[in-house]
């Protein structure tokens, strides 16, 4: 069945057209190699879309490398997490993290971008990382500073913190091993669903692990 990304020019939206265009030619040879007019043989569209939605080719690759993330964001901070017990937190807190997964070819063609952002930087990625993932981060780190009752942070907390966020982020960059490992894990909605349910419980009993250790240091 063809889908949006195999062909960005069914899309009854031109500004979505020209994103996912975009997302798929950057993706294939980032931003130096890709250009305007081959995006917007893509898409379908005129090459004036582009100054008239995005202003430019740099306004277009930020808006494909943020939007396919940016469209479902994690509203995850620590005034979300008060009050909630402890694994009701996680189950929220992995259920965000996960949700683009459910985007299927559009979220693989988002990682395969951030990947060639990372060895051809634009400033993108480094933007997320402080408009997005930073916070995130500081959300996690701040719910398990009050779950042990700290006054700040320590190292052993931010080792935590990455820990339990690794488990979800190797689904991210790990698509293709989990494909052929074992695809039904990320096979459908409910699969992933189910796969954050189980990494929050995973997630509780290293926060509650890190808590006894605490407790016979």
């Amino acid at each position: 069945m063809e889908t949006s990304l195999d062909n960005p020019a069914a899309s009854n939206n031109p500004r979505r057209c020209l994103v996912l265009a975009a997302l798929r030619v950057f993706a294939e040879k980032g931003f130096e190699g890709a250009t305007t007019r081959t995006i917007c043989e893509l898409a379908g569209a005129n090459i004036s879309a582009i100054r008239y939605y995005f202003g430019d080719k740099a306004g277009l690759y930020r808006a494909a490398f943020t939007e396919p993330m940016g469209e479902l964001p994690c509203h995850s901070t620590i005034e979300t997490f008060t009050g909630l017990p402890l694994p009701e937190a996680m189950r929220l807190f992995f259920r965000e993290f996960l949700e683009p997964l459910k985007k299927g070819e559009e979220l693989r063609l988002a990682m395969k971008l951030r990947f060639r952002e990372m060895i051809e930087p634009t400033g993108a990625w480094q933007e997320e990382i402080d408009a997005e993932i930073k916070p995130q981060h500081e959300a996690l780190v701040s719910l398990l500073k009050h779950h042990f009752g700290l006054a700040a942070s320590d190292d052993d907390l931010q080792r935590l913190a990455f820990a339990v966020i690794g488990m979800a982020v190797h689904f991210y960059v790990g698509q293709d091993v989990v494909a052929v490992i074992a695809p039904q894990l990320l096979d459908n909605a409910d699969a992933i669903d189910t796969l954050a349910d189980r990494l929050a419980g995973y997630a509780v009993a290293m926060i509650e692990s890190e808590a006894q250790r605490r407790k016979g240091a």
